[in-house]
């Protein structure tokens, strides 16, 4: 069979199988050889490689990968797609098609079982209402990854990657960067899928790191800390934490602003992550 990359292609199956897009789900296939050759390269695919793709759609991005890596799962939520899948996916013998909600797979037990618990390479062009939810949740279960290399919101990308005092930090950029290293791989324009999003897209490598940058003594508490000092990023970083219900008092946060050598009016978004961490360890 002809790859999905040419949009001919994608066009002949959705007449086939009379799909219809849904938008719950999200759905913008990608059609674009050059992109999907990036997205491999960003992420590193050999054969040695266990591939989780999460949303294969009609497995345009797939076939690529199986040619790439040892072995593919996908998982895809729409029960419509599978036969599609099937068909698509037919002359490969190292694709497993997961027809599941990856919110609600155990990847931990998948890994354990494709991989022997080593880490795998996760591939996505995520859903761009639940990429946060799914990125977050993959590096929170603390799954064995070596990189996530995903297609996500152009805007989301710079937030992930973005510094202190920059319009795009907060709570995504602090999250991300603490579990990984991000680098943007590739910008693709709406023209490289069908049917064509509304925004731009950026293709997105977070590396896994081994241990988070810095090490605090409770991290729940650091990211209770900078959810809400990003709540309401006009105000100073006391009166975000006041308001934002952390259980600590106004004369407790200065002092620790003061042994840290900031300004009483300094702002979250003026902090980076080590200093979260250093606040974290001297209010918690």
């Amino acid at each position: 069979m002809e790859k999905l990359s040419n949009p001919q292609i994608t066009i002949e199956t959705i007449k086939k199988y009379d799909f219809v897009f849904q938008k719950k789900f999200g759905q913008n296939f990608l059609i674009d050889e050059h992109v999907l050759n990036k997205i491999i390269a960003a992420a590193g695919v050999t054969k040695d490689d266990v591939v989780l793709e999460i949303g294969p759609g009609f497995g345009t991005m797939t076939q690529y990968l199986a040619e790439a890596a040892k072995e593919v799962i996908a998982v895809e939520i729409d029960k419509a797609l599978i036969p599609i899948l099937q068909d698509t996916l037919k002359d490969y013998d190292n694709i497993s098609i997961v027809n599941e909600d990856i919110l609600k797979v155990d990847i931990a037990a998948l890994v354990a079982e494709k991989n022997n618990g080593n880490p795998i390479k996760v591939v996505a062009n995520l859903p761009y209402y639940i990429t946060t939810p799914i990125i977050m949740g993959l590096f929170e279960s603390h799954v064995p990854l070596d990189n996530l290399t995903v297609m996500v919101q152009k805007e989301v990308a710079s937030r992930m990657q973005a510094k202190p005092g920059s319009k795009d930090y907060g709570a995504l950029s602090l999250a991300v960067q603490y579990y990984a290293e991000p680098y943007i791989a590739a910008n693709v324009p709406p023209n490289c899928f069908i049917p064509r999003p509304n925004v731009g897209s950026a293709v997105i490598r977070l590396a896994r790191f081994t241990n988070p940058p810095i090490v605090v003594r409770d991290e729940e508490f650091m990211f209770s800390l900078i959810r809400a000092s990003f709540n309401q990023r006009r105000k100073t970083l006391q009166n975000s934490l006041v308001n934002g219900g952390i259980a600590v008092t106004k004369d407790r946060i200065a002092d620790a602003l003061s042994k840290m050598q900031l300004s009483p009016a300094v702002r979250g978004e003026a902090l980076s992550l080590d200093q979260f961490g250093q606040l974290s360890d001297l209010l918690s």
